[in-house]
């Protein structure tokens, strides 16, 4: 099919029988270069430019679904996003390309097509958001990953990962726990082969946190370490938050063992009592 011979710069429309998405890719690539010169005279914000410019982009949309099809098993809603998403590309594309680089169009349109969309991916579809540098991490594990095991015939331990990749064994740790931000699943979700039918996800995994029940006796025992004395505080301070022992206080405080212990079991006795008076 023939859109036109040829171009005048005062043609505003298309002629009524042409539809530029219908045109075929053998002679979309003949055709662009036309229009692509047309574009290298017309001055930018005319009519005569921007119809240019439009039938380009119509001509070509083409290269968007070929370049999208190797993602269609994403499904056909995501599809039709997709396709929007490589549009852009598209433009970018048709407003850098010049015909002096002496290269088909096709050629240089689809990695901006395609990188547009693996952005998309990138930044649309985890499920947790991850700092970018990560999300790259992610895709270098996998390929590691998969090189290694097949080579070992087992899974790589980090250290062997870290070596591949040229990265810090932690760098390496904080990508595999970054994956799992890839995808979620609903607590909401219905377990397969469960017995009653009815069992969902968060029946699974669950647990009670006993440390939650602490929360409470926390915010009541601050104000009670507060009334404590200076020597007292720094006896709690060592013993539970440092975990020193009874003999290592001692030494710390030039007093023996025994009279460490005396003096914890005082300040716990007090606290306590004061714990259940204010409970």
């Amino acid at each position: 099919m023939v859109l036109m011979s040829t171009l005048d710069t005062q043609t505003t429309e298309l002629p009524e029988a042409a539809d530029p998405t219908r045109v075929a890719p053998k002679d979309a690539r003949e055709l662009s270069r036309l229009f692509f010169e047309q574009l290298a005279v017309l001055e930018e914000g005319t009519p005569e430019y921007s119809y240019a410019r439009n039938t380009l982009i119509e001509m070509n949309m083409s290269l968007v679904r070929y370049a999208a099809g190797r993602f269609r098993s994403r499904g056909p809603e995501e599809m039709e996003d997709i396709v929007q998403v490589g549009m852009i590309g598209l433009i970018k594309a048709i407003d850098r390309f010049e015909l002096s680089r002496e290269v088909e169009f096709t050629s240089f349109a689809i990695p901006y097509v395609v990188g547009e969309i693996k952005r998309f991916f990138r930044d649309t579809t985890w499920a947790v958001h991850v700092p970018r540098r990560l999300q790259e991490a992610r895709v270098q594990l996998a390929r590691a990953t998969e090189e290694l095991r097949s080579r070992l015939g087992r899974t790589p331990t980090v250290k062997e990962l870290s070596e591949l990749m040229s990265l810090p064994e932690d760098e390496v740790m904080e990508a595999r726990l970054a994956a799992n931000g890839y995808n979620s699943s609903s607590l909401d979700a219905a377990i397969g082969g469960s017995e009653d039918g009815e069992s969902v996800l968060q029946d699974f995994i669950g647990v009670e946190d006993t440390d939650l029940e602490l929360v409470e006796d926390f915010h009541s025992l601050a104000p009670l370490i507060a009334d404590l004395d200076e020597r007292d505080r720094q006896i709690i301070h060592m013993r539970f938050v440092e975990e020193l022992t009874q003999a290592q206080i001692g030494e710390r405080l030039g007093v023996s063992q025994m009279h460490v212990s005396r003096l914890l079991s005082r300040c716990l006795a007090r606290l306590r009592e004061g714990l259940l008076t204010t409970g």
